[in-house]
């Protein structure tokens, strides 16, 4: 047999293997509708209920099937989301989406055994670029392979030589998926390897235009946030989910032009970003830390009021203050050691060709708005370069933060919680006092990740 017709054959076996993949999401999308009372028409959906009797739907057996332990990456824009891990009050989040992408292709059976771990959990607007994932996903790899585990009744008849191509994962998840989430890429990954346990560190970017802003202060106020620091005055704390330690390592943080040419320049509509990398991060952290950046940018607050806020000792309570905006920010890279990402060339492009239709919209609508703006500065109009990227009204008198009122102190909500039943005390066995997690909602407990709060939620 010659090279050239074994290539083929084999190109068609991936072929084959693909189109499979994709039958059996177009069916399980079309049960899903029957269950919901609705009626497919047409396409394959239709064929293959013909083919069996009405009310007789024939179960999906997982059991038949390998299952894969795989990371995925994914980029979503968060403005239209509720956040991205599920939430007890409300189906509007990123996680949901995916799920249920999951649970239509077939890919899991549910997510209790699903063996989920999320790197991160961005807030509310927020926006990912690299968020991964690690999850038992359904496989073809009979054979074996990195994180593949094989049927417990597994038929001989169907072990298969090394070289068929796995479910396309990337490529089934995004035809189901709304088009501001998509999966980049995956990666297999050994058994106990998780997205949040295992992440070597995570990258957040905030964006934001230089206004009236001293760019350069900022920088180097930005500076003293790297090390190791108690960072309890920079975060929401989150005592009530057992969060009771603040220390945190911040490896680098920055702020820096989009345009380095712009550097030296004093156009307002010139473009930042503040950029940091850290090993985990707390409650709303990084939007605490933009909130001070901006007030030093405004010279309403000095660069040494960091270090004041970071000496717990002098300042154990966090003076009331507002967070920044949530839409500028976005988790820009989680980094793992030991995977190796699995790129669809086609697929990508189709992930690029949908960012570009987004972009396309937003840079149209920002030069309509700078269009209207010019021209009525054209008519007289006083130029406003205020920041407005923080929440809540403007102070017309404002109060440096050291000299305001403080949030309650980590005893008091510590006090607080205990006295509610979510934290309970303990008597340690050298005498010392314990401080355990009491109860969690039943949503929060299935999650598979034990400390939420204490990984990102920004």
């Amino acid at each position: 047999m010659s090279e050239a017709l074994t290539l083929r054959i084999k190109e068609l076996e991936e072929e084959l293997e693909t189109l499979r993949s994709l039958l059996t999401a177009q069916d399980a999308m079309v049960r899903t509708e029957e269950t919901k009372g609705g009626r497919p028409e047409g396409g394959v959906g239709h064929i293959c209920k013909k083919g069996r009797k009405a009310g007789k739907d024939r179960p999906f057996d997982f059991s038949a099937h390998p299952r894969r332990h795989v990371a995925l990456r994914l980029a979503y824009l968060g403005w239209a989301y509720q956040g991205f891990a599920v939430q007890e009050n409300t189906e509007n989040t990123v996680e949901a989406r995916l799920f249920e992408a999951l649970l239509k292709t077939r890919l899991i059976q549910d997510r209790q055994s699903s063996n989920y771990h999320r790197c991160g959990r961005t807030d509310k607007g927020v926006s990912a670029f690299s968020q991964v994932i690690t999850i038992d996903l359904r496989s073809t790899q009979f054979c074996g392979g990195l994180g593949v585990k094989l049927p417990e009744n597994a038929d001989s008849t169907r072990v298969q030589v090394s070289g068929v191509s796995e479910v396309p994962y990337v490529k089934m998840l995004n035809r189901v998926l709304p088009r501001d989430i998509r999966i980049l890429d995956w990666a297999p990954a050994t058994e106990g390897f998780s997205a949040r346990f295992d992440c070597q560190s995570r990258t957040y970017r905030y964006y934001f235009p230089r206004g009236s802003l001293d760019v350069a202060l900022m920088a180097d106020a930005a500076k003293r946030y790297e090390g190791t620091h108690d960072f309890r005055n920079f975060c929401k704390m989150d005592v009530g989910n057992g969060v009771l330690q603040f220390e945190r390592t911040i490896l680098s943080a920055s702020v820096v032009s989009l345009r380095p040419e712009s550097d030296s320049g004093t156009d307002p509509y010139d473009l930042f970003m503040f950029e940091v990398q850290g090993l985990a991060f707390l409650y709303h952290q990084v939007r605490c830390m933009m909130a001070v950046l901006l007030l030093i940018g405004q010279k309403l607050e000095t660069p040494d009021v960091i270090d004041h806020l970071l000496d717990v000792q002098k300042n154990p309570r966090k003076p009331q203050y507002s967070m920044a905006m949530d839409y500028p920010l976005v988790l820009y890279d989680c980094s793992f050691d030991g995977l190796s990402w699995q790129q669809d060339p086609e697929e990508l492009n189709h992930v690029i060709s949908t960012l570009t239709q987004h972009w396309t919209q937003s840079v149209v609508r920002s030069q309509v708005l700078h269009g209207m703006i010019s021209g009525l500065e054209g008519r007289g109009g006083a130029p406003s370069h205020d920041c407005c990227l923080v929440e809540g009204s403007r102070q017309k008198n404002y109060r440096p933060l050291l000299e305001r009122p403080c949030c309650e102190s980590l005893e008091s909500r510590i006090q607080h919680f205990v006295k509610r039943g979510r934290l309970e005390r303990e008597e340690g066995v050298n005498g010392g006092e314990t401080i355990l997690r009491g109860k969690r909602s039943k949503l929060h407990h299935n999650s598979g990740n034990p400390n939420e709060a204490d990984e990102s939620k920004l």
